[in-house]
């Protein structure tokens, strides 16, 4: 048995703990989530985006809902942070905040769910009104050990929900279009949603399952769409934090699929005769095989790349740079260690017109670096080199 499969069966051994846990937890706190509407939100990329959207949504037509997402926990109108690289947090902690927004008499309850969550039964004993899966790309195959797994996994979800909405333009369509749901609702890239201005494409598929979330939820179209525009992306999504003689834009994407569909968004802003430099790296301890995947996607539109460091954890920084610079193809590049000096090296080197986009962190707040986490804020950072270049002030 290799050592691969051996974690996998470790970790099936752990599964059963955490199930334990979610009993526990369901019994502690008395299944709240029979009181409230549980919507779930899956998927690789768009998770967040759509689960904070259709809050706003809600809000915006005077309905009461409390979320868990990965940038935070918005519970009762009371922000929480949900620990570092958490998605889904704890049974325990999931149930408590499920009870707070249920004695609050929230009508809904938005839960950013992972597949990690999902198989390690942590979502176990809650009443899902509606499961929303927004893709299923390569990412995590690390712990699930194939693709298909990886769906299975994320399936769980629709399965356990009373409605199930599913995007049927996503290559995982195909492998789950003839799985028995309760009740089963499809959407692509939706006419109502191409007509809101500014939104990138891949953004178009996660305000399309809001909007039909909100559908299904009783929403009438002016409402939706009323309340869509006024809605912000969160933190450290395609967000501009610079735009002046050049632009510096942030962006949490961390997988394959997300540079396919942000890269060409961002290289449409570049000006003829300028550039796009790409700063970015992969977390340690993490999927390997994605690495080498980014590395030739960024290099398909990028004009310079700079590899840095991604929370490496107990791996080797430079192995990890090494795998992503095996698929960068025609396109020149450097390895910069540490992630701040990174920063400062693509800052610097900007010229007028040009974009600098850094990946991978978003509005993340550490960085792992050996067992330890380091404070880390991109935008601090970004914001501290541009000023000390205006003072001149570098040492």
């Amino acid at each position: 048995m290799n050592k691969q499969y051996f974690r996998f069966f470790i970790q099936r051994l752990k599964n059963l703990y955490h199930l334990f846990e979610a009993i526990l937890a369901n019994f502690f706190y008395r299944f709240p989530s029979k009181k409230i509407k549980i919507i779930g939100i899956t998927g690789t990329d768009g998770k967040t985006t759509t689960t904070q959207l259709i809050a706003h949504i809600l809000r915006g037509n005077r309905k009461k809902v409390s979320y868990i997402s990965t940038i935070n926990a918005n519970i009762t109108g009371k922000n929480y942070d949900t620990g570092f690289h958490i998605t889904t947090p704890s049974s325990f902690v999931i149930q408590k905040f499920i009870k707070q927004a249920v004695d609050n008499q929230d009508e809904y309850f938005i839960l950013e769910t992972t597949s990690h969550g999902l198989d390690q039964n942590r979502v176990w004993g809650i009443r899902f009104e509606i499961g929303v899966l927004t893709n299923i790309t390569h990412e995590h195959l690390d712990y699930h050990l194939n693709y298909l797994n990886y769906i299975k996994t994320k399936s769980k979800l629709l399965k356990m929900a009373k409605v199930a909405i599913v995007n049927k333009d996503d290559l995982s369509y195909q492998y789950i279009k003839n799985e028995k749901f309760k009740k089963k609702i499809t959407y692509g890239k939706l006419k109502i949603i191409n007509e809101i201005n500014g939104l990138t494409e891949f953004n178009k598929y996660n305000y399309s399952a809001a909007y039909v979330v909100c559908k299904q939820l009783g929403l009438a179209d002016q409402q939706i769409i009323q309340a869509i525009k006024t809605f912000k992306l969160p933190k450290g999504r395609f967000e501009i934090v610079y735009d002046q003689d050049f632009k510096v834009i942030i962006d949490f994407a961390h997988t394959p699929n997300a540079f396919e569909k942000l890269l060409p968004e961002v290289k449409k802003l570049v000006k003829k005769n300028s550039r796009l430099i790409h700063i970015f790296g992969c977390a340690g301890l993490r999927d390997f095989t994605k690495r080498e995947k980014m590395g030739r996607i960024s290099s398909l539109y990028s004009d310079y790349i700079i590899l840095t460091e991604e929370d490496y954890r107990t791996e080797s920084l430079k192995e990890i740079c090494n795998q992503i610079a095996q698929g960068i193809k025609n396109c020149r590049y450097q390895i910069v260690d540490n992630r701040y000096e990174a920063i400062k090296k693509g800052i610097m080197m900007a010229n007028k017109g040009d974009i600098l986009l850094i990946t991978g962190k978003g509005h993340e707040r550490s960085l792992a670096r050996g067992k330890k986490e380091y404070p880390w804020d991109e935008f601090r950072a970004v914001k501290k080199i541009i000023k000390n270049i205006k003072r001149n002030d570098f040492i």
